[in-house]
């Protein structure tokens, strides 16, 4: 008489195929995870490129301007209220008592300093007024400029006579772009004429 087969075998086999399915899923989701994380770190560091870009130019602005917007950088006391336009475009004036300063108010990542549709935004974008050059929007490249803006601080040295001329410095921010939508940069910095 022939003895009956109980399946255990195939029961085996069967919970065998689930654990390695479920270790190859487990392992294709890691992979995926791992490529976005490595994708975001890339584009982290092409928009902070491009806002260290913005940080340099805006130094050159302040220092190679032209002779109208030299005059506005060389005039004593405060740039006028807003972040100006023409000449004076991303000059930025002090806020109020009771106002964000101007790098927390500004859109900078507003369009319109790139002069494609004729007006002009509060930031400037990298090489408005120096004439530097980024080519955006393909590949690895940035999306689209960076852009900046210039608020002109007083200066205050330790042991100063209260009624002595005030010295400035310049507090730039810059936000800069990664090759994907959403992905931004914002970086400041403290910048003090040569000299002054």
């Amino acid at each position: 008489m022939r003895r009956r087969q109980g399946g255990v075998a195939l029961v085996v086999t069967l919970v065998m195929l689930v654990a390695v399915l479920m270790l190859a899923a487990t392992a294709a989701g890691m992979a995926l995870m791992g490529e976005k994380a490595a994708r975001a770190g890339r584009d982290r560091q092409v928009a902070l490129q491009a806002a260290e870009d913005a940080l340099m130019d805006a130094e050159r602005d302040i220092e190679e301007a032209g002779p109208e917007r030299a005059a506005i950088l060389a005039a004593p006391g405060d740039f006028g209220p807003g972040c100006g336009s023409g000449a004076a475009l991303g000059l930025c004036g002090p806020a109020g008592p009771d106002e964000a300063p101007a790098w927390q108010a500004v859109d900078l990542a507003a369009d319109g300093t790139d002069g494609a549709d004729g007006t002009e935004g509060a930031a400037v974008a990298l090489g408005h007024f120096t004439g530097a050059a980024m080519q955006t929007g393909q590949g690895a490249l940035p999306m689209r400029r960076p852009r900046y803006i210039i608020e002109r601080r007083p200066d205050h040295r330790p042991g100063e006579e209260a009624g002595a001329a005030a010295r400035y410095y310049y507090r730039v921010t810059a936000i800069g772009f990664a090759n994907r939508e959403g992905v931004q940069v914002v970086l400041q910095s403290a910048w003090r004429r040569p000299g002054d």
